[in-house]
């Protein structure tokens, strides 16, 4: 497969400056990443859409990569990072774009079409379903402490300074270890003991620094490397900051409408211990116009572990709903 990455561009949106990857024209598709990845985690999709006839664009959002990381927490609450994509829209002259989102990119594509309903012609979710932080109420940090544990990996990451422990030296074998294709099918997660089950921050580590990680490699060396070289200049700290805004950003959307009316994809993996496909019960109550799948054998890093599966599922739907080529 091509894996060839588009040089970034330069914008300004929001109050920063943003690095953005393009490839192809026709109709937009803005790729979001999750945490802890970039703009080059969608490196198999940007070719395949432009194939078909689409303007693929993928930006390091705020606080990765060679985008700015702005020093305060709240700066990196939904409301910036929604205002982002607005921002980003803007500066490429674009009305309207269909977004779509992998992990915390997820969670703030679906927000787009219920904080900026103009902006947004469809949404596609990758892994994480709609109101995955909405359904935590107004105390997320207390639900996450109910339904997982005081270890839970994000309350670690409300502690201050727990990045730092993420020195330049160890992040090869961090990333090495991390970017594991399925290292734990479903039914053993479900038979693991409490500290597995509730994603805790040591079994997280644990599992990164094993010497023998499970699960394969779906990276090259060199594309390990890229992941190595820009959290090694821009560190952990804007990332997490997206973890610190738990509270706030229940607060911001407190009282926002649920409901998506744009036409919209929701992709699963099967084995993703982190967003499994249970938590997609029920969407179709708030967005009516929902099409969902499955990807089998599949861990959370779904477009880079199954890529031909994912633009495949991606492709047939874009072309069925908006502009075929």
């Amino acid at each position: 497969m091509n894996t060839v990455f588009p040089a970034p561009t330069f914008i300004q949106t929001n109050g920063i400056r943003m690095a953005v990857h393009e490839q192809g024209s026709g109709f937009p598709v803005v790729l979001c990443h999750g945490f802890p990845e970039l703009a080059f985690s969608w490196r198999h999709q940007l070719p395949a859409l432009a194939s078909a006839g689409f303007r693929a664009i993928a930006p390091d959002q705020r606080g990765y990569g060679s985008t700015d990381k702005p020093t305060a927490v709240n700066r990196y609450d939904i409301r910036h990072l929604t205002d982002d994509l607005v921002g980003l829209l803007d500066a490429l002259k674009l009305d309207r774009a269909i977004f779509c989102g992998h992990d915390w990119g997820g969670h703030v594509v679906w927000e787009m079409p219920i904080l900026h309903p103009d902006r947004v012609a469809g949404v596609i979710g990758i892994n994480t379903p709609h109101r995955y932080f909405r359904r935590m109420g107004a105390d997320p940090v207390g639900w996450v402490r109910e339904h997982f544990s005081a270890d839970n990996y994000r309350l670690a990451f409300l502690r201050e300074g727990i990045e730092d422990g993420l020195t330049a030296e160890l992040l090869p074998g961090f990333f090495k270890g991390l970017f594991r294709a399925r290292p734990l099918s479903m039914a053993e997660y479900q038979a693991a003991p409490p500290k597995v089950r509730n994603l805790e921050f040591e079994f997280i580590m644990d599992t990164a620094f094993n010497p023998e990680p499970a699960g394969s490699s779906f990276m090259t060396e060199q594309e390990l490397q890229v992941y190595v070289d820009a959290f090694s200049a821009g560190g952990l700290t804007g990332p997490i900051n997206w973890y610190r805004n738990l509270a706030r950003n229940s607060e911001i959307l407190a009282g926002t409408s649920d409901l998506i009316t744009v036409p919209c994809l929701m992709i699963s993996a099967e084995d993703d211990i982190f967003l499994p496909p249970e938590l997609t019960d029920g969407m179709e109550q708030y967005v009516p116009d929902l099409e969902k799948h499955v990807v089998r054998q599949c861990g959370h890093w779904t477009q880079a572990e199954k890529p031909d599966q994912v633009n495949r599922l991606i492709l047939e739907w874009l072309t069925r709903r908006f502009c075929s080529p």
